[in-house]
């Protein structure tokens, strides 16, 4: 199961994009434009891999790619990756103050878990918490 979450076109996630996204958005956080060479260093993956992801994403709109000048996400790209964000930071919480995770646990288990979880479930954790 993935998120509910999906692209403007009704197209389904899977973790790996999910996970891109994520990715993406963080690095953007300190460069507008993000090289393949930067998502490959940080999601511990070959640079090949990257540039096929990035394809996919920018035929799925997510992304726009310019060769030589890096990657920046669409507003529906940020969308998804700011989802993701909030379940993995919700579920951290949650394991942390609610079934009492010690904090160098909880992470490892929210980047499982962050992809699985439905809308409903998401607000019931946001409710309790």
């Amino acid at each position: 199961m993935t998120l509910q979450v999906t692209t403007d076109e009704g197209k389904k996630l899977t973790q790996a994009i999910e996970d891109y996204l994520k990715a993406i958005y963080k690095l953007q956080q300190d460069e507008e434009r993000v090289t393949t060479s930067a998502i490959a260093e940080r999601m511990e993956v070959s640079p090949a891999s990257v540039t096929s992801m990035v394809k996919r994403l920018a035929e799925m709109n997510l992304l726009t790619h310019a060769p030589y000048h890096g990657v920046e996400l669409t507003p529906a790209g940020v969308r998804i990756a700011l989802e993701v964000i909030r379940h993995h930071r919700l579920i951290e919480l949650y394991l942390a103050n609610t079934l009492g995770f010690g904090w160098d646990a909880v992470d490892a288990e929210a980047e499982k878990l962050e992809h699985v979880i439905s809308e409903e479930f998401e607000a019931k954790i946001s409710e309790v918490l």
